[in-house]
């Protein structure tokens, strides 16, 4: 009786708990915790000790990685008071939805060999052959659609997406920034480029009028981001699309000064439990970009349909 004690004041921390009902289920790594729980890692570590300790769960190691995974033959009375928790406690939904996000990313090695294949574009020289020349080439391969371009700046890639767009409508907050990229598009007869001085978390754009909503490089500029993807739904037409390309979580703290970020990026978890809460359905996301160069961005590119 006194190990069952034990491991009763053991599970009492939710933490702990909330590890457990994770790994009853599936063998995950540290990292993968981490992911899920948005916790630092040697809070999980620690975590994970504790219940190691008591034997309510094991650990196995492949290669680099440590699997963990709930312990076997988990005395009854343990047991119990394990599944009452999935019931009882509030972040466990969270937990499984979250959890299901990670396991399909662990599946998805097609996105894995994907985003090694663009790595080795332009990875030797070919005259003539660049990412801007094929993302001209790509571009025109987009049927006319309306596009909200929302925290655009000056709209550089507003202009490249009207040039086969029905109408791109180019929201930002900067009013200088509206008046030159308002003045470019007027220079160059660009007609179907519309620009708006509005915030993205609340863009001046009637209901169900676009079919795409575009954040580049955007959200990470958001006072309150799920705010911004909730508005976007509101402006979407039914089966609309949202595309979110921002910086991955990171560490790199002056950017908040150098370049006005109010968020250091976003986990592919965050992302999509912020399209979810948004009620956005069919989400993917991948990172599709690393820098090679101190602070070694990511770009994270993360879709989903109204």
């Amino acid at each position: 009786m006194g190990s069952i004690l034990k491991s009763l004041r053991v599970l009492s921390d939710p933490i702990r708990l909330r590890l457990m009902l994770l790994l009853v289920e599936e063998e995950l790594t540290v990292a993968e915790l981490q992911e899920i729980l948005g916790l630092a890692q040697s809070r999980i570590s620690a975590s994970l000790g504790q219940l190691k300790s008591e034997d309510l769960v094991k650990d196995r190691r492949v290669g680099k990685n440590i699997f963990y995974s709930g312990g076997e033959d988990i005395d009854p009375t343990l047991q119990a008071v394990i599944d009452a928790a999935r019931g009882e406690l509030k972040e466990a939904h969270q937990d499984q939805a979250r959890l299901a996000f990670t396991l399909k990313k662990r599946k998805d090695r097609a996105a894995e060999y994907f985003n090694k294949l663009a790595g080795r574009f332009g990875r030797s020289y070919v005259p003539g052959r660049s990412w801007e020349a094929l993302s001209h080439a790509l571009l025109r391969l987009l049927p006319p659609m309306v596009i909200a371009d929302l925290g655009a700046g000056e709209g550089t890639l507003s202009q490249l997406l009207a040039r086969t767009a029905q109408t791109v409508i180019a929201i930002d907050n900067s009013e200088k920034m509206v008046e030159f990229g308002s003045q470019l598009a007027r220079d160059n007869g660009i007609l179907n480029l519309e620009y708006r001085l509005g915030d993205i978390e609340a863009p001046p754009i009637d209901p169900g009028s676009v079919d795409v909503a575009l954040f580049s490089q955007a959200l990470h500029h958001a006072s309150t981001p799920q705010r911004a993807l909730n508005s976007a739904l509101k402006i979407l037409k039914p089966g609309g699309r949202v595309i979110v390309l921002d910086l991955l979580s990171h560490t790199h703290e002056p950017a908040k000064e150098l370049y006005g970020h109010v968020w250091l990026g976003f986990s592919e978890i965050e992302l999509q439990t912020m399209l979810t809460k948004a009620g956005f359905t069919k989400i993917e996301s991948s990172v599709v970009s690393r820098e090679t160069e101190s602070p070694f961005f990511q770009t994270v590119l993360a879709t989903g349909i109204k």
